[in-house]
């Protein structure tokens, strides 16, 4: 049968108990024919404490509906600013705002686009931000039009009670995007937060089930998803956005919980969706999907710790572990690092 070696058990943090042992059921990789933890089993064991709690994992998250006007960058951050300040009435310490939201969406040139940019964390926009969070105890996520030097990029800001936390820049541009904007470069950090492990993907970038995928094998909790979804070829008038099956796919394929803010309206000729919504560990929405044409506020109140344990479906069965990284490479080519899952 061979010699397990230390190197050959892949391990991870259970719990802490007073007495008693786990029971690690081992199987063979077929390839390689190393040894991999199957299954834990725990036997004449009291737990003293568990990873997380539900109650400490309890967060109200809101996902902002609204309708940027492009180029109305004072407007468009006043409203909201508004809009925040009613979702923290109604309790939220998580909000998400959609794609594009300081700046709006459809630009005619690079130039105006590049006129409705701002540095990231310098800019006034992440600045309003910072200052509405740290009032209220906050966590946001933002869409915004960034500018790095000459470079413009479709980013979201991740900003807490304390300031700007850090950037995801869209890593999949969509249509006319190309334009405009730098694909991103930054792939998909996931921050450690007092309320959760949170990742950030924008709009196109759910298509691609890597995006999610390496959010959760970097330990995300809950990837918010700052969006513009419009229709998309072949979708039937009045059917429900495409983009809401694909974020219920990846939510219950990876075991995390997805929040996604979309504006409304139309632009330049350009419709947009709505249908925001608040997805499940499990599959489901929990809240939305929203309105098609309607600004609103989508709340749901969420254990974020839930989405890591329910990781587990049986005895036998761990969604992210089960992966064959034999077959295909583990990271899926990115050279980010494997967090806890």
């Amino acid at each position: 049968m061979g010699q397990l070696r230390t190197s050959d058990v892949r391990q991870w943090p259970v719990g802490h108990f007073t007495s008693g042992y786990v029971a690690l059921a081992l199987r063979r990789k077929a390839q390689s024919g190393a040894f991999c933890l199957a299954r834990a089993t725990l036997a004449n064991a009291t737990e003293t404490r568990a990873l997380t709690t539900d109650d400490d994992s309890k967060v109200r998250i809101a996902c902002i509906q609204m309708q940027p006007m492009v180029g109305e960058l004072a407007t468009n951050l006043a409203h909201s600013l508004d809009l925040i300040q009613q979702a923290v009435a109604q309790g939220a310490r998580l909000v998400v705002l959609p794609e594009l939201a300081s700046s709006g969406y459809v630009f005619r040139s690079r130039e105006e686009a590049f006129a409705a940019s701002e540095t990231i964390p310098g800019g006034p926009a992440v600045t309003a931000w910072s200052e509405i969070a740290a009032k209220h105890g906050l966590h946001l996520v933002a869409g915004i039009c960034e500018r790095d030097g000459t470079k413009l990029y479709n980013s979201a800001v991740l900003i807490g009670p304390k300031g700007y936390i850090g950037t995801f820049r869209k890593v999949h541009l969509w249509n006319e995007e190309n334009l405009y904007f730098e694909p991103g470069n930054l792939g998909f950090p996931v921050y450690h937060t007092e309320i959760g492990r949170i990742g950030m993907a924008i709009c196109y970038d759910g298509w691609f089930p890597e995006s999610y995928r390496l959010n959760a094998l970097q330990g995300a909790d809950i990837v918010c998803v700052p969006t513009n979804w419009v229709p998309i070829p072949g979708q039937a008038q009045g059917r429900e956005a495409m983009a809401n099956t694909l974020a219920m796919a990846a939510a219950h394929s990876n075991s995390i919980f997805i929040a996604c803010a979309d504006r409304v309206g139309v632009e330049r000729g350009q419709p947009f969706e709505g249908q925001s919504l608040i997805v499940s560990y499990t599959g489901w929405p929990v809240a939305g999907p929203a309105s098609r044409d309607q600004e609103e506020i989508v709340i749901a109140d969420v254990a974020l710790g839930e989405a890591r344990r329910a990781r587990n479906w049986n005895a036998f069965n761990q969604v992210l572990r089960d992966r064959r990284s034999d077959v295909y490479d583990e990271m899926l080519g990115s050279d980010v690092k494997r967090g806890w899952y």
